[in-house]
């Protein structure tokens, strides 16, 4: 079962993405952190009447393969991808460049942590930060959120981002969240919390959840995989009948 806890947005104002546009010669690097930033981009660049091989002047950063995919659909070679898909690991994987004066354009989503350009500029690194996003909480969730959590719970619920979890508690409430995802247990209802990753899990935590199931490498196939682990009796023993994604689009 699907809910969409996410739908994107145009950002407040195109003005900063549309400022580092004109000045796009300008960057020694693009870095994306996902492929709705690159496709958010990509179509802005369009409305400049530029192509997206106009980013060829600069080197790509992409913070995992789905990023690298959409950077590849549009002609676009990723020169960084990091082993490990999330801010800390494309950090690790440019410790070798030199940044001082480097100039770079790091387009995202409105509301993203700040480890990124926060090391980047420690670094030396001129960063841009531009919004080509925002997310926010998609209209007719939150009653579809109510039944789905009425009689018939779902024995597992995946979340793959932070924002997913934090709008989840947006639409049932806080107090009805928590109760819907108590830790599975003998004569108790309750659903197996499924991240995507570290991050996802550190929110989830934060918010009075205990994580059942975390996805290595974070993508996720690699979630699929993890709960089936689950599921087959390699971690707490359940029978599942049906697992609840929450979402933002393109997963």
């Amino acid at each position: 079962m699907e809910l969409p806890t996410i739908a994107l947005v145009a950002p407040r104002s195109w003005r900063p993405v549309d400022d580092a546009i004109e000045r796009l010669d300008s960057y020694d690097w693009v870095v994306f952190t996902s492929a709705n930033g690159v496709e958010s981009f990509c179509a802005r660049l369009k409305r400049h009447r530029k192509d997206p091989r106009a980013l060829r002047k600069a080197r790509l950063a992409a913070i995992g393969p789905a990023t690298a995919r959409a950077l590849r659909a549009h002609g676009l070679r990723a020169d960084v991808v990091p082993e490990e898909f999330r801010a800390e690991g494309l950090l690790t994987a440019l410790k070798g460049e030199r940044w001082r004066s480097k100039r770079v354009l790091l387009a995202r989503a409105a509301a993203a942590r700040e480890v990124l350009p926060r090391e980047l500029r420690r670094r030396g690194a001129r960063v841009d930060v531009v919004p080509v996003y925002e997310t926010v909480v998609p209209a007719g969730s939150k009653q579809r959120a109510r039944a789905l959590f009425g009689r018939h719970k779902p024995d597992a619920i995946t979340f793959t981002s932070s924002s997913t979890v934090r709008n989840f508690f947006a639409l049932l409430g806080r107090r009805q969240a928590r109760r819907a995802l108590a830790p599975p247990a003998a004569g108790l209802a309750g659903a197996a919390v499924a991240t995507i990753g570290p991050v996802t899990s550190r929110t989830a935590r934060a918010l009075g959840l205990r994580v059942a199931v975390e996805a290595k490498p974070y993508t996720v196939p690699a979630l699929v995989r993890a709960l089936e682990k689950y599921f087959r009796g390699e971690g707490p023993q359940r029978h599942p009948s049906t697992s609840l994604g929450t979402r933002g689009p393109l997963g």
